[in-house]
């Protein structure tokens, strides 16, 4: 009886293991996924070995697609990354024109993700979306601070307990789709999914006076988990040392 208890229990935590291992994948990644499957078995009439290139790149656009669950902190005064990546700018930067956040200065965090990252956006604060803004433009470098204001990309502006922020989904020179799931007037939770921008892009956080910084540059952030920014804090930017 003892030795099914402990074989049962065994059992349990495999498949717990395995459930906590496998990453749902958001299903806007399907599509791609079975057109790169497919491509692959196509290939593999022509040669044997370009069919396991394209297995492996297949393998690579599910993990792309990867959409796994966040543990978001609530509280009102933090501003949560809304991308995964490395922190690429932290400045003082008038806000894009067609988000109509003023002309003077806002702070601005830039989270740039490469195509390795996790690319399901999220909203850094809790509020209502007040306006949504696409601008058509280039596909330069998104890591450079002039894809900013050159870039293709779609802006939110949501009205939060410490007024109007800017989200700005930016895209880069492999990305060539933003992809927006929220409507104005909609109401968005901290961490809430909002967008993606397929196969490498960059988001930037307009934030109004009273924030400041969390991260430093170079940082990794998290979607939906790492806090980028705070409110009501009279601590002052944070110091990093690289070691």
């Amino acid at each position: 009886m003892q030795g099914t208890k402990n074989t049962e229990k065994h059992s349990m935590n495999l498949v717990d293991t395995v459930r906590n291992t496998l990453v749902p994948i958001h299903r806007d990644g399907w599509k791609f996924i079975a057109m790169f499957f497919v491509a692959s078995l196509v290939l593999g009439l022509l040669w044997e070995p370009l069919m396991w290139l394209g297995f492996l790149l297949t393998a690579w656009c599910a993990y792309f697609f990867r959409d796994p669950e966040r543990l978001t902190p609530q509280d009102p005064d933090l501003v949560i990354s809304p991308a995964d990546g490395r922190v690429s700018s932290i400045a003082m930067v008038t806000p894009p024109l067609e988000l109509e956040l003023g002309s003077e200065p806002m702070l601005r965090i830039s989270v740039f993700m490469n195509v390795f990252n996790c690319h399901v956006n999220r909203a850094p604060m809790r509020g209502s979306v007040r306006r949504i803004a696409y601008r058509a433009g280039r596909f330069v470098n998104a890591e450079l601070d002039k894809a900013s204001q050159e870039n293709e990309r779609n802006g939110l502006v949501i009205d939060t307990a410490h007024g109007e922020i800017g989200v700005v989904q930016i895209a880069g020179l492999v990305a060539r789709r933003i992809v927006c799931w929220t409507s104005t007037f909609d109401s968005l939770d901290t961490g809430e999914r909002f967008g993606l921008i397929r196969f490498g892009s960059r988001l930037d956080v307009f934030l109004p006076a009273g924030a400041e910084p969390r991260v430093a540059v170079g940082q990794t952030a998290i979607a939906g988990e790492t806090v980028i920014a705070e409110f009501g804090s009279s601590k002052g930017p944070t110091l990093a040392r690289r070691g």
